[in-house]
């Protein structure tokens, strides 16, 4: 595995925790409601996972078949 797959996979949790401290914040303070911005939770979950499998590299892959 490279350091920018480690680094983004280390990421994900703590950048999910910011953004529901956040949407909770918003929904006390701001009188915006949690059950119409907790979608952007699986919008993170969901770029998070693509910026990990951006950053695996092709040679990093296992070889597939009888010889790999």
């Amino acid at each position: 595995m490279n350091n920018s797959y480690l680094l983004i996979r280390a990421a994900r949790g703590p950048v999910l925790l910011i953004a529901l401290g956040v949407l909770t914040s918003l929904h006390r303070f701001q009188d915006i409601s949690f059950t119409k911005t907790w979608p952007v939770l699986l919008i993170l979950l969901g770029i998070m996972k693509l910026l990990e499998r951006a950053a695996v590299r092709v040679d990093d892959r296992p070889l597939s078949g009888p010889l790999g």
